[in-house]
């Protein structure tokens, strides 16, 4: 390289001061002793000075608009109500007279002559720190889970299309109560489309590793193999850690829109009438209150899945102003993965052994003295000689207080759940 400097400096002044075959000559002798490329030996001639690093210093670009042209430009952008450039463009020509009868602008010939004719890039250029002056400082910009977030397709509410078992929406309860400072304890929600199964897990924080293994876990308690997520834009979720696994994993990874959780409705709606109903919105943190509040999923598990019916809509139509909708009978979710064309027999043994789990669930809310409920007490009670209309209204009437007693048992283990979890557990 050192050699070449030299050569480059030997010719230059006889190149510069030559007539245009001479420097021809100069110029092939110059490509033939160094090898270079013509262009580039044109240019190596012509540069004034050469940096230490044997690179060219730049040569800086005159500027063409100054301060009056930004200042004409800024008066323009706000008096446009601070348009973009390329509609500024097309408002000049209106805006421009009009600042100038008003006394608002007084430029000359030639710097009005420029802003009629600037381009909407420049005016973007120019006013750059303008806007951001204007908008309250710098925008975040965005991050590399950005990235990874546009990779990822959008599903909406209408695009599912009654799907088989196995595709399932996923979603992130956070229990932080009235302040998000600080760590504290995540509910993972996995809602199954078809059928509505729900599984519910607690995470310590919102670290994309645990979120990992929080659906191992949950692709073993599911009676089938999980094909589909979807998620919606958190980090927790849209990171290097989740969406690649899932793609290993072979299932398949879409997103919500940002800020339609209409698109999550299914899951949205466990989130409430499942994690917020059992844990309220108070603040929980700590290994130990995850650990309780996972034997507490677990117990609830199998009420939701194998004792709760829910309805599910069957069909939609609009007529006028009114929206009419049709559900299909209350069903819980173990009923309808039995009734799916699409699940296969080993699915079925799989459910059959969590039913023989969940027939030793008992319901909260029973009254120790009386573990068979008020039914089994009212039939004790109702001899074959007690059956006249009397005794029948009497029994019925002691039946519907214990009923109210045993609700109202429930409601309040139900609130205190989040507090003495332990009572709460059923299995």
């Amino acid at each position: 390289m050192g050699a070449r400097r030299e050569v480059v400096s030997a010719v230059r002044e006889r190149y510069r001061s030559a007539n245009r075959t001479e420097k021809g000559r100069i110029l092939d002798a110059l490509c033939a002793t160094t090898g270079w490329h013509r262009k580039h030996a044109v240019r190596a001639l012509r540069q004034e000075t050469v940096r230490p690093g044997g690179v060219a210093a730049p040569r800086e670009r005159g500027h063409r608009y100054g301060a009056t042209i930004k200042d004409a430009l800024t008066a323009l952008w706000e008096a446009s109500d601070r348009v973009c450039g390329k509609r500024l463009t097309v408002m000049i020509p209106t805006l421009l007279p009009a600042l100038e009868q008003h006394g608002r602008l007084q430029l000359v010939q030639v710097d009005r002559d420029r802003v009629l004719a600037i381009s909407a890039a420049t005016i973007d250029r120019l006013l750059g720190d303008v806007k951001i002056a204007a908008s309250g400082g710098k925008r975040r910009r965005a991050g590399f889970y950005s990235a990874i977030r546009r990779e990822v397709p959008i599903r909406t509410f209408n695009d599912w299309n009654s799907p088989p078992p196995g595709f399932c929406e996923v979603d992130m309860v956070a229990h932080g109560g009235t302040s998000v400072a600080g760590s504290f304890i995540q509910t993972l929600t996995m809602v199954d489309i078809a059928t509505g199964w729900t599984e519910c897990l607690p995470l310590l924080t919102r670290d994309g590793s645990l979120v990992v293994e929080a659906m191992k876990h949950a692709q073993r308690l599911f009676p089938w193999l999980v094909c589909g997520v979807d998620f919606d834009n958190d980090s927790a979720f849209m990171n290097e850690v989740v969406v690649p696994w899932c793609r290993q994993q072979k299932l398949e990874v879409t997103r919500s829109r940002a800020y339609k959780k209409n698109d999550q409705a299914f899951v949205e709606q466990k989130n409430g009438a499942v994690v917020r109903r059992l844990m309220g919105y108070g603040r929980f943190d700590g290994v130990e209150t995850a650990r309780v509040m996972g034997r507490l999923y677990a117990a609830a598990r199998l009420y939701v899945n194998f004792f709760q019916p829910s309805f599910k809509l069957k069909e939609k139509r609009r007529e006028g102003a009114k929206v009419i909708k049709r559900y299909h009978p209350p069903s819980t979710p173990y009923q309808r993965a039995l009734a799916h064309p699409k699940v296969n027999r080993g699915c079925e043994e799989t459910a059959a052994r969590s039913v023989s789990l969940a027939r030793s669930y008992r319901p909260p809310g029973r009254d120790s003295r009386n573990p068979g409920g008020t039914r089994q007490s009212c039939r004790s009670s109702c001899g074959p000689g007690t059956r006249s209309g009397t005794h029948l209204r009497k029994h019925r009437a002691r039946n519907r207080h214990r009923l109210c007693q045993d609700s109202r048992q429930a409601g309040e283990s139900r609130r205190a759940a989040c507090h003495t979890p332990a009572t709460s557990s059923a299995v």
